[in-house]
């Protein structure tokens, strides 16, 4: 849901807020194509060169009942001509297709904002459906909002009748119509989205036709009809951007690209074993389609079966990597273990979700950092990286299997919902800036010797024997071990020095990884907001906003959860208070206090939905008074 695609500078965080940005959301029934009416305005707002990032948020329920407030689906977008950094607090238009729509979202909807309703879905039935016992277009309950309330349904199907679709086909097209009038408000292209729905209604041209008819007669709605001077036609400019190649990702395909990037600079194949959970399996559904690279793929038939053909795969010479969400990984566990027993380079993904058990599948927190911390039985540390927008998956990614390769370790990389679902623009990197890192398989030394699959070099690594190397035939399992030669050995000493040597290697890395730098303002002061994940967003530009407000406030946001970066401890050191803004019950503020013995305080949001930029601004406010 956010979009950092770069720090703000100390100039533009003392600038005046920019006000050349709409946030708009659509709003439906999950039948009413409102992702994809959101995904294809995304589209539009690309090539129009705005800067942007989007907050989709939709139902749990495969198919809540048509019409009720529990099958709700909405897609907001913020964009504008300066840097955007979250979805926005408040949208300034909203869309709701039927009632059920308007009641779940109406009061997000800014004070004199635009409301669009469609008169055509608030029948007696639906209203009874979505809780009202009147039609609250009818009086004044929506004064204080600019509402425009025409029939969409009756001109989608006017406007598409020539095709000779049933009832229920043609107002499929509505979600079409709705989006070339949101086109023409924003001085927005169709043609993008007439070849994309040529494309993807190929099979079909009647549909295709129908679709484009809906969209054209939307646009021309706009452009034509007398609908008052609440609406008008806005250009919002280009945003700045350095030179280059752009594209607008999700984090789930940024996630991809990154992984595979990380196996191409460790010259390594690359195989996937996951299983489909919300809302993880996006980022299988992309490496299935990039088999060009030395990708392999695999659904496997459960979690246990996932991560274990990944160990599998590391141990015969690839890169396995595994992904779930916080119930998956939490089934994952025991094979985590072996991993790290067997200290095989592996990279588990982790896109949180909301609550214990099944919990909130759709909505977001950042809940699972004590399950990657600390979550495992037995001592078993491993590295743990933190990505805070879908660009920035990228390079965690890449990182994750720098790591993993190096050191010989699992590592865990947590994104979450938030993150694989929305999108952003993301400047295409230079491949000729990524150092390579490539893996040396362990060969047979000349002479006589002894097989030492469990010596260490200076990271505290093993040696990575591929199976079938002439002469390097050896034992390895989930089993204790005796220190290099990697025999069974249940004795004390042999279990406290592999334990103590398990947690150094992975000590190590904190020699690897860069120093701890600010994301906005001094090195010390007053206070400071400590964040991890996709809380970047909100946190930065509250803090800018507090800062040219004359506040004395930072911001410091963690990639390297575990381990932290060798600095932190004294940049923390440096500011008389610590506020730790996360969306779960205070997991960071822990491990901060746990490993630093500083007084971190807790910012915390369990509702499943992301901070709102004046939450963490009202929370600095009270925190400095």
């Amino acid at each position: 849901m956010v979009a950092a695609t770069h720090n703000l500078t100390e100039e533009e965080a003392l600038a005046v807020d920019q006000p050349m940005a709409v946030v708009v959301r659509f709003a439906g029934d999950s039948g009413d194509g409102m992702q994809l009416t959101g995904g294809q305005f995304t589209l539009s707002t690309a090539l129009a060169g705005n800067d942007l990032a989007t907050f989709p948020d939709f139902p749990a329920e495969i198919r809540a009942p048509q019409g009720t407030t529990f099958g709700v689906s909405a897609f907001q977008i913020n964009f504008g001509s300066a840097s955007i950094e979250t979805a926005g607090d408040q949208p300034d238009v909203l869309v709701a297709m039927n009632p059920a729509a308007l009641k779940v979202n109406v009061n997000d909807l800014r004070d004199g904002g635009l409301l669009i309703v469609d008169t055509g879905s608030f029948t007696k039935r639906n209203l009874d459906k979505a809780g009202y016992d009147h039609n609250p277009l009818e009086g004044d309950e929506l004064a204080k909002w600019k509402v425009l309330a025409f029939d969409i349904s009756a001109m989608t199907l006017e406007s598409v009748k020539e095709f000779g679709l049933s009832n229920k086909e043609a107002l499929r097209s509505k979600n079409m119509w709705t989006l070339g009038l949101a086109l023409w408000m924003f001085d927005r292209k169709r043609q993008p989205i007439v070849e994309w729905l040529k494309s993807k209604f190929a099979k079909k041209p009647e549909i295709a036709e129908a679709n484009i008819a809906a969209l054209n007669a939307g646009h021309a709605y706009g452009e034509t009809a007398e609908i008052g001077g609440q609406v008008g036609q806005r250009h919002i400019d280009p945003a700045p951007a350095e030179p280059g190649l752009y594209r607008t990702v999700t984090g789930a395909e940024s996630l991809a690209l990154g992984l595979v990037a990380g196996a191409q600079l460790a010259d390594l194949p690359m195989f996937f074993g996951g299983y489909p959970i919300t809302p993880a399996s996006a980022l299988l559904h992309h490496l299935s389609r990039l088999k060009e690279y030395g990708i392999t793929t695999f659904q496997a038939e459960d979690e246990i079966a996932a991560i274990c053909s990944a160990i599998g795969a590391s141990y015969a010479g690839s890169l396995g990597v595994t992904s779930s969400s916080g119930p998956g990984i939490a089934l994952k566990t025991e094979a985590i273990g072996l991993a790290v027993m067997t200290e095989m380079p592996l990279v588990i993904v982790n896109s949180q979700r909301g609550g214990p058990s099944t919990g909130l599948p759709t909505k977001t927190e950042q809940s699972d950092l004590y399950q990657a911390v600390y979550g495992r039985n037995g001592d078993t540390p491993l590295p743990v990286l933190a990505a805070r927008s879908p660009a920035d998956a990228f390079e965690c990614a890449i990182e994750a299997c720098r790591i993993a390769t190096r050191y010989m370790t699992p590592v865990m990389l947590l994104t979450d919902g938030y993150i694989a679902n929305a999108a952003e623009p993301w400047k295409v990197p230079d491949w000729e800036s990524y150092e390579p890192f490539p893996v040396e398989f362990a060969t047979a030394p000349v002479g006589d010797f002894t097989v030492l699959p469990y010596e260490r070099n200076a990271d505290g690594s093993r040696p990575w024997i591929k199976p079938g190397t002439p002469g390097l035939e050896h034992r390895i399992g989930g089993i204790e071990k005796r220190p290099g030669t990697g025999d069974i050995d249940y004795s004390p000493g042999a279990h406290a020095q592999m334990t103590a040597e398990r947690f150094a290697k992975v000590a190590n890395v904190a020699d690897t990884i860069p120093d701890q730098e600010m994301s906005l303002g001094g090195e010390s002061g007053e206070l400071v907001l400590v964040g991890w994940g996709s809380t970047f967003g909100p946190i930065h530009q509250a803090v800018r906003r507090a800062r040219a407000k004359g506040m004395d406030v930072s911001h410091l946001h963690i990639r390297h959860l575990a381990p932290l970066p060798k600095n932190l401890g004294d940049l923390l050191r440096g500011f008389d208070k610590i506020l730790v803004p996360e969306m779960n019950a205070g997991q960071l503020k822990t491990v901060l206090r746990d490993q630093f013995l500083v007084d971190a305080r807790p910012l915390n949001k369990v509702s499943g939905q992301p901070f709102r930029i004046v939450e963490i601004e009202a929370a600095i406010v009270e925190a400095l008074a």
